[in-house]
């Protein structure tokens, strides 16, 4: 934030479909854009009512899938991540560009994962790659396990090494099993 790298979309209502055009469109000029230093598209949803984890978790993959709807018809999907939800190599595609999502709410169970209104944060995923190129991914790695113990005494179970099991399972922040199964279905109607 420091550095000018967020950029910012307030919606109204994360339950409702009225901002995905504007999403889309967001996250298709932040995907184009030629950066050095790192970017998130941040999108608020000020107006939503109060929603509990498995609500959230319910109202950011209908969103992701209707930003998908709106995407799709006019970009492939992003050929260095996975379509599939269950795969280890997925990330959310729009703009035929790759992005790990992050979502907070008043509700999360993760204190690292609260705030005032539901909020979904798009990062592009050739970020992390060029991280990992650096030799800096694994040191904003441990800083951000650090920051989390600090603030709720553990790592989140949900955080994954890259590549183990699919980032899906992390979007929403909600503590999942073994057997949960993304509702995201990429081609599907919305």
């Amino acid at each position: 934030m420091h550095r000018g790298g967020m950029r910012f979309l307030t919606g109204l209502d994360i339950e409702s479909a009225g901002d995905d055009d504007c999403i889309a469109r967001g996250l298709r000029e932040i995907g184009t854009e030629q950066f050095s230093g790192l970017v998130s598209f941040v999108v608020g949803f000020p107006v939503s009512r109060a929603l509990s984890e498995a609500a959230f978790e319910q109202a950011l993959w209908a969103r992701l899938s209707c930003v998908h709807a709106v995407d799709r018809d006019d970009f492939a999907w992003d050929p260095s991540v996975s379509a599939d939800p269950a795969s280890p190599r997925f990330s959310m595609s729009v703009g035929a560009v790759g992005f790990y999502v992050v979502g907070l709410h008043p509700g999360a169970s993760r204190m690292a994962r609260r705030f005032s209104c539901p909020v979904l944060v798009f990062n592009p995923r050739r970020q992390f790659d060029r991280l990992r190129r650096d030799g800096h991914f694994e040191m904003s790695r441990a800083a951000i396990m650090a920051r989390d113990v600090a603030l709720s005494g553990s790592v989140n179970p949900m955080l994954d090494a890259h590549g183990e099991r699919s980032e899906a399972r992390q979007y929403s922040g909600r503590a999942v099993g073994p057997d949960w199964r993304c509702p995201f279905q990429h081609g599907a109607s919305a």
